[in-house]
């Protein structure tokens, strides 16, 4: 079995799997509640199943882009499990794992076809935000960047192809992209059990990180602001 670690947004999500899917899972959508839950789902889980951290084959965990603070956060308990218990660390793209959380049921819904395109995205700061675009089958066709969305983003993709946009970051697109063809899935959520496979892959091909250097992939350096009260001077 390995453990998935999904802290890459506002939600906060763990998943016990093994080869086959996920055996139990736990999340919060609570704002900033990774700090306070994440350790309690994964002590959960591990109780539930029976199982300590030493028996597991792996820790995965959301390595990026995504909040500088949840991703700081999930790298830091993923680090100190695979160090204590002795077992390999795996690091996931976010992006790539939330293209394996898109459903049959949604494909159907929103027409993707063979042809299509599907966008993970991920809301950055202001009207930027992260994203890779993938073939329907898996193939990505461009590596994860930060960009600022505005009227001609995506205008480069003809028309009569599908595009489907989905994660945190489609909503702040919906009513800038005016492209002809293009959908989003509102109902897409985040969660760690769409790490399972492509942990599963990893892991069969021994892509293990270097505990003692592996650090998140935030894409972007990281920029404090202060509170608006701070701001207006209150």
């Amino acid at each position: 079995m390995i453990i998935c670690l999904e802290t890459s947004t506002s939600v906060c999500s763990v998943a016990l799997c093994d080869s086959n899917g996920v055996i139990d899972l736990r999340e919060s959508a609570e704002n900033k509640s990774h700090a306070s839950l994440l350790t309690l789902f994964i002590d959960e889980l591990l109780s539930n199943a029976g199982v300590s951290a030493p028996e597991l084959e792996s820790v995965v965990v959301s390595k990026g882009p995504g909040s500088y603070t949840g991703l700081r956060i999930g790298v830091s308990v993923a680090k100190g499990l695979a160090y204590a218990a002795s077992i390999p660390l795996i690091g996931v793209e976010t992006t790539l794992s939330m293209f394996y959380g898109i459903p049959d049921n949604i494909r159907q819904k929103y027409g993707v076809d063979n042809k299509s395109l599907l966008i993970p995205m991920i809301d950055a700061r202001r009207m930027e935000v992260y994203y890779s675009v993938y073939t329907s089958d898996g193939m990505k066709v461009k590596e994860i960047s930060a960009e600022i969305i505005d009227e001609n983003t995506f205008t480069d993709i003809p028309e009569s192809v599908r595009i489907l946009i989905f994660g945190d970051g489609a909503a702040k697109c919906r009513q800038i992209l005016s492209r002809k063809n293009i959908e989003f899935a509102s109902e897409f959520r985040m969660s760690a059990a769409w790490m399972y496979k492509p942990a599963y892959e990893s892991f069969a091909a021994r892509r293990f990180e270097d505990v003692a250097y592996f650090e998140p992939f935030y894409l972007k350096d990281f920029i404090a602001t202060k509170p608006k009260g701070l701001l207006s001077g209150k």
